[in-house]
């Protein structure tokens, strides 16, 4: 299998278990997921949400995880 196909294999498997996650966290009550810096706007018949902090968060832990991971991949050469 070419590694290409292994890395889509991880990040499937990846994102499998976050979902599962998720589903859990909302069966125990857990179903807010705004951040400070999301933005929320509600009037009558009209709503609006993007998650501006979350995103920020997410792309923050991302670039750690994707650079620690080149950075090792680097070491085994």
């Amino acid at each position: 299998m070419s590694s290409a196909g292994k890395v889509l294999l991880g990040l499937g498997a990846v994102l499998i278990l976050v979902g599962l996650l998720l589903i859990g966290l909302e069966k125990l009550g857990v179903r807010s997921w705004r951040m400070p810096g999301d933005i929320a706007i509600h009037r009558d018949g009209f709503h609006f949400y993007f998650p501006l902090g979350t995103s920020i968060l997410i792309s923050i832990v991302l670039t750690l995880l994707l650079t620690f991971w080149a950075w090792l991949m680097g070491r085994g050469r």
